[in-house]
Formats: structure tokens, C-alpha cells, sequence
């Protein structure tokens, strides 16, 4: 199958997928605010036992114009606790020049030795799947290059390799991990680009009556994030019932809003300790 085309295993109601890995269901966690302003939140994430997929971070919609020494601490806690830390970076829905994507993941490694990235806003389209392939595959790159992995001579440079995140590779096979916050289901060969999709990103109004298009059931669960605000404790169960009949393995879940312009993201949820324990206890998403 090409790496840009239409999966071709249909059907009505098909729910092939892989099994849920050795972790299950777990947390992505966009933790967008400074450690200064949610010390609590960072020690959380450092603090073992809770089943983390992953936790991404920004200082200034990217790495800033220098390292920050507080996110440096934070960042190797969490690291030191087994999660895979991600730097955000902006793709303005495929806007962003190319360089200054590739500049700001340069000193996301230089500073912070992240384990990855999460690509805020990535493109939906079918006409920006190459321009986002570019980038992922430059990503993976640099990734393998910090962390002294083989790599071929012009992959730097974009030669188009495929760097196996269509087969579902591991990080350690495909040069780090890399996340594509599209925030709704994209153009289906997206799916082929990298480790994670963020097919959901919004309130528990819309997400209570959402639906996964059939395309996803080609893949399995962990290929795919749902992240909800403004969810109230008393439909926790209803939310992770959601995610794992539309077969996401990684989600996160907030009682925050994004009201008056609020970042529901700025912190953990009132309820975290409890999501907690309910996902440890979850089946595996839907097969």
C-alpha cells in the first residue's frame, strides 16, 4: 500500500485493529502551562504509577527565544519517570514555513533533549500530506541524529525515506516519537505519517455524539489521541466508554474549559487522581 493511500481494508462496522499493546489505554498529556504557575501538575506527571503515553509541552507556542532552567527540571523529572516528553510545535494547519518548524525542533533538542514532538494544529488535508510527510520524516531525523542513531547521509535533508511510522515502528525504530494534532479526523493517509493522530480535541458537548469514520478501524488504537475538555466526574465512564468503542488508546480528560478564552490545558483536571485509577482498570479499546 502507498504511504499516502486510502487504506483498503473496509466494511461495515470492521474493527480490525492490533491489540492494545503492552500499556493499554493511557494519558497524552498536553501540560501547556509553566511550572511556576502548576508546580503540583508537573509533580504529578513525575511521580510513578500513573499510565502515561506521553506529555507535551510548550514555553512560547514553541521553545521560546532561549532555554528556561524551570522547564529543564521538569522535563528531566518526567523524563527520569519513563515518559517520553514532546515539544510543540505550531503548524498553524500547514501554514508554517518549513524552517522555522525544523529551527524550533532544533532548540527543543538542544535545551530540553525532548523525546519527541507533538505537532499542534497539523494539516487535515489531502494537498498538505506531502509538505507534512517532509516534515515528519526531517523530525525523525533530527531525532535520530540527537540521540546518535544511524541514519542515512541525506535524510537530514529530506530524501523522503520512509521512516516506518506507517508500520507503526517504535520510537527507537523511527527517530523519536511524533504526534499530529489535527484535532479532527484528517485526510486518512495522515494515519500513515506518524506515531499518533489526535482525531479529537474538544469539548465533552461534541464528543458525547462524535463517531469515528470507518477508515480508522485499519489501524490500531494506539494510533490514535481524543483529548476532551469540560467533562464533568459524573461522565468520566462515558467518555472512556467512548474512546474505547471508537478505538483510542491515549486520551486525556478535564474537567477545565476553555472558557473565556481559558487554555483547558493549563493544568491537570480536578478529578485526576481519580482518572487515574479508572484507567488502570479500563479493557483495551475496541478490536
Amino acid at each position: 500500500m502507498s504511504r499516502l493511500t486510502r487504506p483498503h481494508h473496509w466494511g461495515t462496522g470492521l474493527r480490525r485493529r492490533a491489540g492494545a499493546g503492552r500499556d493499554g489505554m493511557g494519558f497524552g498529556v498536553p501540560a501547556f502551562a509553566h511550572p511556576l504557575v502548576a508546580p503540583t501538575e508537573w509533580a504529578e506527571l513525575a511521580r510513578p504509577g500513573a499510565p502515561l503515553h506521553w506529555a507535551a509541552f510548550d514555553v512560547a507556542r514553541g521553545p521560546g527565544s532561549r532555554p528556561d532552567p524551570l522547564y529543564g527540571e521538569v522535563v528531566t523529572r518526567v523524563r527520569e519517570n519513563g515518559v517520553p516528553v514532546l515539544g510543540l510545535l505550531d503548524a498553524r494547519g500547514g501554514s508554517r514555513p518549513f524552517g522555522e518548524l525544523v529551527a524550533d525542533a532544533s532548540h527543543y533538542l538542544d535545551w530540553y533533549r525532548v523525546d519527541g514532538f507533538y505537532l499542534d494544529r497539523a494539516p487535515t488535508g489531502r494537498a498538505d500530506a506531502g509538505e507534512c510527510r517532509r516534515t515528519v520524516t526531517t523530525l525523525r531525523a533530527l531525532l535520530r541524529t540527537a540521540t546518535g542513531g544511524d541514519r542515512d547521509e541525506d535524510t537530514g535533508t529530506d530524501t523522503g525515506t520512509d521512516t516506518g511510522a506507517g508500520a507503526g515502528a517504535g520510537e527507537g525504530e523511527s527517530g523519536g516519537q511524533i504526534v499530529l494534532g489535527h484535532g479532527e479526523h484528517p485526510w486518512p493517509g495522515y494515519a500513515e505519517l506518524a506515531d499518533q493522530l489526535v482525531t479529537f480535541c474538544g469539548p465533552w458537548t461534541s464528543y458525547r455524539w462524535s463517531e469515528a469514520p470507518e477508515w480508522t478501524a485499519a489501524y490500531p488504537p494506539e494510533r490514535f489521541v481524543h483529548l476532551v475538555h469540560g467533562l464533568p466526574k459524573s461522565h468520566l465512564d462515558s467518555a472512556l466508554r467512548i474512546a474505547r468503542w471508537q478505538g483510542a488508546a491515549t486520551v486525556c480528560l478535564t474537567d477545565r474549559t476553555d472558557r473565556d478564552g481559558a487554555d483547558p490545558w493549563a493544568g491537570l483536571p480536578g478529578y485526576w487522581h481519580e482518572t487515574v485509577r479508572m484507567l488502570r482498570k479500563q479493557p483495551p479499546p475496541s478490536t
